[in-house]
């Protein structure tokens, strides 16, 4: 069998590499039309012409010197060996910007194949790349292709296998010879980018040195540069003196230089360049006003959740009726087959009124995973964190923050790890302790029952309730984490506002399916383990069985923490029981109380009804289902998002502290909202 071809995509962010891994490999990883969706490396299998391929999906980065956790991580893999060629892909409608670290892969030395994405908006735009002249001067192979489109695909693959061996050359400049400026060798031909005669010949002295000292060398130029630029991990790693030939870091020099270099570059190749006014710009000019920006994106959000509730309530009758019918044909069928009263309650009682209980919620969930999806794909989110620059910056954190806050509202999880896009360690650590409070879609099964059973014509503001406090909590902790700190810092946001684009349904059904699969996964998995485990502590106590679940281990458990939670007008043992098991899923809340209270179908309306009977005959009125709501909202993250918190910082001290955190917020908030409530009502 033929050697694997290991072939790295790498390029800016939001250029199209994940959709571009998805479409060669099947693979249906999470692509948004803004930065920081890929927090790490993904690897996938690819054949092209029974010839097989390794294809790594990097993490998007502007250059090869390297700041956040992302960066370093992409840089560090395409300097390995075992990369064979490099996939840089560009957005070719800002070709511009995409260019500079295409160079810098050029100057490493190894092969590069340029893969011109989103060709379809250049055409859109009314501007043409000179798809000939173009790798006349970066002297490697350039294909347009559409990952969205799947064009072009094979003969970028066609590209990669042919020129795996080769490195980049033939460079065609149209440089006057004059410039040789008495070299020994013509750098116009050999090199992609030739800098000045001063910094030409600093290059040329240190690649000598470096090849006297390391034999093994194959990148000596890119090495030379990265050391006038006096890269830090560079010099730590190849100890030359140098202090003859460096006297003062040349990155500004070079940085310019190169751009110099791809003005010329864009000059030549691109063609009506300004021909047509960018609806992009229209746009903006509202979605990113300074003043009626915020108040669009709350605006938005709450029209999400409105379709959520609205459309979702009335796909969930057809859930509430079809887990009727399964509830009593099951309970029937065990009858007829003569089961005993205890494996009936277990399976009815327990496993499908637990599970099933949750299930209902799907088309709710399933409408605000859509709406969210349209939103990433269409371009918008990356502008959220534009317009709340503002706002973060009076925090201490910068607006790209803001990214992983946003992700908290499908998942905790993949949001604390966006926060490796972060330069500064301190500003990942922080905004690992606030993401948790951004309310995750784990919670809306909790705002939807409680909502409606106890605000049943205001049901949807309620809901929107809690993602607004979580969004103040999580400022208002930044804040105070703010004035904590000793060092006061200034933060500059550099993120890519890019092009709107009409969503792309592929993409919108992979994300959508994803995030329905790890439902359906955690009802299956999580939920339907925890709904066992809670029916046994509330129907077993010391005695054994009981048919009185206040003297169950369950109810033992619930009344130790009763006195504490008694001020947030939580005081109820059944309550304290469902809080605890929705540590492990937040949905593990809902499912608790439909085995504690033994209802079949908990969000129909008969279902609604009997527990709202049941809960107001011990005195728990709206004001506590409210305040339920917001400790469900701010109370410890669930247990995968304790297990990240852990990784992401490597450290048990931080990720208590991010529990301990979130108990006292929650407690004292949830604690507020009910005295203060019990004043006016």
């Amino acid at each position: 069998m033929e050697k694997t071809i290991n072939v790295a995509f790498i390029g800016n962010p939001n250029c199209g590499k994940t959709t571009l891994f998805n479409a060669y490999t099947g693979a249906k990883l999470k692509v948004a039309n803004w930065p920081g969706v890929t927090v790490e490396k993904k690897e996938g299998a690819f054949e092209y012409h029974d010839h097989p391929f390794k294809l790594v999906d990097l993490p998007g980065i502007y250059s090869l010197t390297s700041y956040t956790m992302e960066e370093k991580l992409s840089r560090s893999y395409i300097l390995e060996d075992e990369v064979d060629v490099i996939v840089d892909v560009v957005d070719a409608s800002s070709l511009e910007r995409n260019l500079y670290l295409a160079l810098q892969l050029i100057e490493l030395g190894k092969p590069v194949v340029l893969a011109l994405n989103m060709m379809d908006i250049v055409e859109e735009r009314g501007m043409e790349i000179d798809i000939h002249r173009l790798p006349e001067m970066l002297g490697i192979p350039t294909i347009p292709v559409s990952a969205r489109k799947k064009m072009g695909l094979d003969i970028l693959m066609h590209a990669v296998a042919h020129h795996k061996d080769k490195s980049p050359s033939s460079f065609e400049h149209h440089h006057d010879e004059k410039k040789r400026s008495g070299h020994p060798h013509n750098h116009h031909k050999e090199c992609v980018v030739v800098y000045s005669d001063e910094i030409e010949d600093k290059i040329d002295r240190i690649s000598e040195r470096l090849q006297a000292h390391y034999k093994e060398l194959t990148n000596v130029r890119w090495l030379a540069i990265k050391l006038l630029e006096q890269d830090a991990e560079i010099r730590q790693k190849y100890t030359l003196d140098l202090t003859d030939l460096i006297d003062r870091s040349y990155e500004t020099d070079i940085i310019n230089q190169k751009y110099d270099f791809i003005e010329e570059v864009i000059s030549e190749c691109l063609v009506n360049k300004d021909e047509k006014a960018e609806a992009t710009d229209k746009v903006d000019a509202v979605l990113t006003h300074n003043i009626w920006g915020l108040p669009i994106f709350f605006g938005i959000m709450a029209l999400v959740f409105f379709l959520t509730f609205n459309v979702g309530d009335a796909l969930k009758g057809i859930f509430e009726v079809g887990l009727d019918w399964f509830s009593t044909s099951v309970y029937n069928g065990l009858q007829l087959l003569g089961a005993g009263d205890v494996l009936i309650s277990l399976i009815v009682e327990g496993i499908i009124a637990g599970v099933g209980g949750i299930l209902t919620f799907l088309p709710n969930i399933f409408i605000l995973f859509l709406a969210l999806a349209f939103l990433e794909d269409s371009g918008y989110m990356s502008r959220v964190a534009y317009v709340m620059d503002g706002l973060m910056s009076k925090l201490g954190l910068s607006g790209r923050a803001f990214i992983p806050m946003l992700l908290g509202f499908g998942c905790s999880v993949p949001a604390i790890m966006a926060s490796r896009a972060l330069e500064d360690p301190k500003d990942r650590l922080k905004t690992i302790l606030i993401t948790p409070f951004m309310s995750c879609s784990a919670r809306l099964p909790i705002y939807v029952l409680f909502s409606e059973m106890f605000f049943p014509q205001h049901a949807m503001l309620v809901a929107y309730s809690m993602y607004l406090i979580g969004v103040v909590v999580a400022v208002l902790v930044a804040l105070a984490l703010k004035f904590i700190g000793k060092k006061k810092q200034v933060h500059t946001l550099l993120i890519e506002l890019p092009e709107y684009k009409a969503p792309n349904a592929r993409t919108i059904f992979i994300y959508v399916w994803e995030k329905v699969k790890d439902y359906l996964a955690k009802a299956g998995t999580t939920i339907f383990v925890a709904s066992i485990i809670i029916w046994v502590i509330l129907n077993f106590g010391p005695t054994g069985m009981v048919e009185d679940m206040s003297l169950s281990f369950g109810a033992i458990l619930g009344k130790m923490a009763v006195p504490l939670l008694s001020p947030a007008g939580l005081g109820y043992w059944q309550v304290v029981v469902a809080l605890i098991a929705g540590i492990a899923a937040k949905e593990i809340v809902v499912s608790s109380m439909t085995v504690l209270y033994g209802i079949a179908n908990i969000s129909s309306q008969v279902g609604m009804s009997t527990m709202v009977g049941a809960l107001g005959a011990v005195g728990f009125t709206a004001l506590n289902a409210y305040s339920l709501m917001v400790f469900s909202l701010l109370y410890i993250p669930c247990a995968a998002t304790i297990a990240t918190i852990r990784k992401e910082t490597n450290s048990w001290k931080w990720t208590g502290v991010a529990i301990a955190l979130q108990l006292i917020i929650a407690w004292g908030v949830a604690t507020l909202v009910y005295q203060i409530g019990s004043l006016i009502i």
